[in-house]
């Protein structure tokens, strides 16, 4: 049985900067926590502020090296950053896996930064099924930027662009085509392209070769397009933040005039309260399998009493009754 939670409180000590409440309401939230629909209504009211940029790209890319000299480069900004990094789960406990607040050692200390790891937990799309709610809890607490860094790259993970105001995606040279990515449609979601290692042999062919795949595939929106630039990073040297800083910059203003940001946070509110939706009826749907009401509609199937249409509207009618 969940142990009861005081919501109100939490919720203040978050917005005071303390990490143990950020941490708490982020589990309550990853546990479907019986008063989520609480913890949700007391922390609307602060939401709307943050920026959320989401990274991703193959695994190698250094997405997280990318990820800690992005956190350097914001602090001296004097930007507060949560960090979402998204892990593949255990098979066994569930659990992320990759430990990225070990990774990231040199901002443990930092009050200004929260990290926090999130096993998908066999979700598809690389995000796992609370990352919306963890953003708001986020961004609810104050911070300027929220990043999300992602499993990785493929047909099946890129929901990033549904949750992000800005994605970008990570290549590096000598991972063989690194324009491979185009196949999982990773160019249609990138704003901004970062190619990593740009110090290692190969760099000018993988920025060429991204450059004419842009070419071809411009994103429209709206009649107005937006030329994704192509940034040159070696993380590792701490080389090339201030650039991709800028592009962040160039892309949100580009946003914000083109209405294009209220046009992505509608969308991704509309994700969220369909997905809230659907759980729910699902949710009802396991009530009626435990009882007798689905067995005997299949019951009728199988006896030609009633075609499976006619059956799947009568379920339907019991769950919105």
């Amino acid at each position: 049985m969940a142990v009861a939670v005081e919501v109100g409180e939490l919720v203040g000590r978050a917005r005071e900067g303390q990490h143990r409440a950020i941490a708490r309401l982020i589990s309550l939230v990853e546990d479907a926590h019986p008063q989520l629909r609480e913890v949700a209504e007391a922390l609307t009211p602060y939401t709307g502020h943050a920026r959320i940029v989401g990274l991703t790209g193959p695994p190698g890319v250094g997405k997280s090296t990318s990820t800690s000299m992005l956190l350097s480069a914001l602090r001296e900004e004097g930007k507060r950053v949560g960090v979402l990094a998204i892990d593949p789960s255990s098979p066994f406990s569930g659990g992320a896996l990759l430990g990225d607040r070990i990774r990231m050692t040199e901002h443990a200390t930092d009050s200004g930064i929260f990290i926090r790891s999130m096993a998908t937990r066999g979700h598809l799309g690389g995000l796992a099924w609370a990352t919306p709610q963890a953003v708001r809890v986020l961004d609810a607490a104050g911070f300027d930027v929220v990043l999300i860094e992602t499993v990785g790259v493929g047909q099946s993970e890129v929901d990033v662009v549904r949750l992000a105001d800005t994605t970008v995606v990570l290549l590096a040279p000598g991972m063989g085509d690194g324009i491979q990515a185009a196949k999982a449609g990773v160019l249609e979601i990138a704003d901004v392209f970062v190619v990593n290692k740009a110090d290692r042999d190969g760099a000018e062919t993988t920025v060429r070769d991204l450059k004419q795949m842009i070419a071809m595939v411009r994103r429209e929106v709206r009649g107005h397009s937006w030329r994704q630039p192509i940034v040159r990073t070696v993380a590792a040297k701490n080389e090339g933040a201030a650039e991709v800083l800028s592009a962040l910059d160039e892309h949100h203003e580009w946003l914000q005039a083109r209405g294009e940001l209220l046009r992505r946070r509608t969308a991704r509110a509309a994700g969220e309260v369909e997905a809230i939706a659907l759980q729910r009826l699902r949710d009802q749907l396991a009530d009626l399998r435990g009882g007798d009401r689905l067995p005997e509609l299949a019951r009728q199937v199988v006896e030609r009493e009633l075609d499976p249409y006619s059956a799947a509207e009568k379920l339907i009618g019991d769950l919105t009754r």
